[in-house]
């Protein structure tokens, strides 16, 4: 965004353009408002003239009754107005909201892995109720208090045209003063955002790693860390406070300085009969309350700054760009015998970092069982990264039945893909659609089926609520062995021609690992399969082994003539035999 008024566009032209009726319809009510206000300022000049000075009696009850009818009109219109800002407001927040977690969802991994949680959370909240701000709070007392303000000084300028003019010295220089003031704001808003997002993101952690704390005993480290997080964010809100209250002090005293002169400059006036006591008590009815609306307008600078530098944090959030798309590529996957090769790939993760393939040529054969072998950060996951393009190669090409997986819908190539990782991802919801999640279309016996085939339906049927039952938090209250088991489950209700193992029985005790063996047997049957794996008896009797070191292939060939002819696999197969 370069500027505030494209910031201010844009906001206008996405988010506040639909609910231009109700903004309207608010405008209508604030100027209500400014004409019930000014109508009880006015009436104070006949209400002194004609009942305290003339005495007349037929308007004792008529001035009265007016005055309360313009402060309940004045009443009921600001209600209406508030309310129909508060649900534009609302609107907007949601909109808002709503597409940063849309652009989330649909973020290229890569953009996902440098995503910083508490941040993106804090943006999500913090941000967008400040935006939230702007769009009701500075909208509404724009139009109301400038009506106001404008109907006010017309009631002035009618009493005295000479005292009006000092009153309006007041509103250029609180304007000045809150301009220094609200770009003050801005700077503070955004450092306090980033220490809310510090915050959230400790708190994230806090979650994860409660075991971690209770065993190491660090509770008490804990809690000096939090003591600085939340102190941190003590202070850059005590700092906006701060800000904030500065313009009482101007403004009280630029009120003092006028009142002084007016007192002074109207006395003389009456004195010299140049003014009466009535148009004085009007007069200073209606500049007593000019000093909210002016008040406010000096102020709302403050508000749209923060707004403005919110929105400025959150649009780029929403407009990110995902390098891996697939415009004007509607091309189907069409398989046969579904063989995967990588020809001369060459992947790093970022642009700074160093080459994690290096000119990789391999052919998976289709319909088999293919293994990766290798030590930690040799490259097998980044191989299974690629093949559903969660990353692009840099250069070089895959091809799965000889067609180039950059010539094919994402969508439809996903399609034909499952995976079954390590670090298994489940959500808060019951075990049901954890499992239903990966194909929504499927009946209860195909759930119940899946769950068979993977062993997990033994231990659903032990719960109490079985396939109702809530896991918790990435299935918080299941073991890891329990969790795989679902993860294998909703791979099988997928039934894709291709399947991704990544350390798929990592989480399994021996007993374990041999029911799910049995079941992986069961996924993968005539299906193209990639596995990692670390237990190497899992992998046996893979149709093709790669080892792979340093980003390369090193060697391959079957399990018993890798144990022959590669030193590296020989050495990986005997360190487990040695330690089962």
């Amino acid at each position: 965004m370069n500027s505030n008024l494209d910031t201010l566009k844009r906001l206008y032209q996405d988010y506040t353009k639909s609910f231009l009726n109700k903004i309207i319809l608010s405008v209508f009510f604030s100027l209500i408002v400014a004409v019930a206000t000014s109508s009880i300022a006015w009436l104070l000049d006949p209400a002194i003239k004609k009942i305290f000075i003339e005495k007349d009696q037929k308007l004792i009850i008529i001035i009265p009754a007016l005055i309360i009818l313009a402060f309940g009109a004045k009443g009921i219109s600001l209600y209406l107005a508030k309310v129909l800002m508060i649900g534009v407001a609302n609107e907007v927040r949601k909109d808002i909201q709503f597409d940063m977690l849309k652009s989330l969802i649909k973020a290229d991994t890569g953009i996902i892995d440098n995503k910083h949680t508490g941040k993106f959370i804090s943006n999500l909240t913090f941000d967008t109720n400040l935006i939230t701000n702007l769009v009701s709070t500075a909208i509404l007392n724009l139009f109301k208090d400038s009506l106001t303000l404008i109907g006010l000084m017309i009631v002035m300028f009618y009493q005295n045209w000479k005292l009006s003019l000092i009153a309006i010295i007041m509103i250029p220089l609180a304007s000045l003063a809150a301009r220094s003031l609200g770009k003050r704001i801005g700077k503070v808003s955004t450092e306090a955002q980033i220490k809310s997002g510090e915050l959230s993101t400790y708190l994230v952690e806090l979650f994860k790693n409660h075991k971690l704390i209770k065993i190491f005993q660090k509770e008490e480290y804990e809690i000096n860390r939090s003591n600085k997080f939340v102190d941190g964010l003590k202070e850059k809100s005590k700092k906006i406070g701060i800000v904030f209250v500065r313009a009482s002090p101007i403004m009280e005293t630029l009120t003092g300085i006028m009142i002084a002169l007016l007192i002074f400059y109207s006395g003389k006036l009456i004195i010299n009969n140049e003014l009466d006591i009535n148009n004085f008590f009007s007069f200073l009815a209606a500049m007593m309350l000019a000093y909210q609306p002016v008040r406010s307008l000096a102020t709302l600078n403050i508000t749209i700054q923060q707004g403005l530098s919110a929105a400025k944090r959150i649009l780029p959030i929403i407009d990110t760009k995902n390098e891996i798309t697939d415009e004007n590529v509607s091309n189907k996957l069409n398989l046969n015998n579904c063989e995967i090769k990588f020809k001369n790939c060459n992947f790093k993760y970022s642009k700074s970092d160093n080459l994690v393939l290096k000119n990789l040529n391999l052919i998976m054969p289709g319909g088999k069982m293919t293994a990766l072998v290798g030590h930690s950060g040799a490259g097998k996951s980044s191989i299974l990264n690629l093949i559903p393009r969660f990353y692009n190669c840099d250069s070089g090409d895959i091809l799965i039945d000889n067609q180039s997986i950059y010539n094919v819908a994402i969508k439809d190539l996903r399609n034909k893909i499952s995976l079954v990782t390590q670090d298994t991802t489940l959500f808060d919801d019951t075990i049901k659609n954890n499992i239903l999640y990966a194909n929504i279309n499927a009946t209860e016996k195909e759930i119940m089926e899946a769950a068979k085939k993977s062993f997990a339906h033994e231990f659903i049927d032990q719960l109490p609520k079985k396939y109702d039952t809530l896991i918790g938090e990435n299935g918080v209250r299941l073991s890891g062995g329990e969790k795989q088991r679902l993860s294998i489950a909703r791979a099988m209700l997928k039934k894709t021609p291709i399947v991704l193992l990544d350390e798929a029985t990592s989480s399994l005790d021996a007993e374990t690992e041999s029911k799910i063996q049995e079941a992986i047997n069961l996924l993968t049957k005539n299906k193209t399969t990639i596995v990692i794996a670390h237990r190497l008896s899992t992998i046996l009797n893979s149709e093709k082994i790669f080892v792979m070191d340093k980003g390369k292939i090193i060697d391959e060939g079957s399990h018993e003539n890798l144990l022959k002819n590669c030193s590296v696999y020989k050495n990986f197969y005997e360190k487990q035999i040695r330690k089962d």
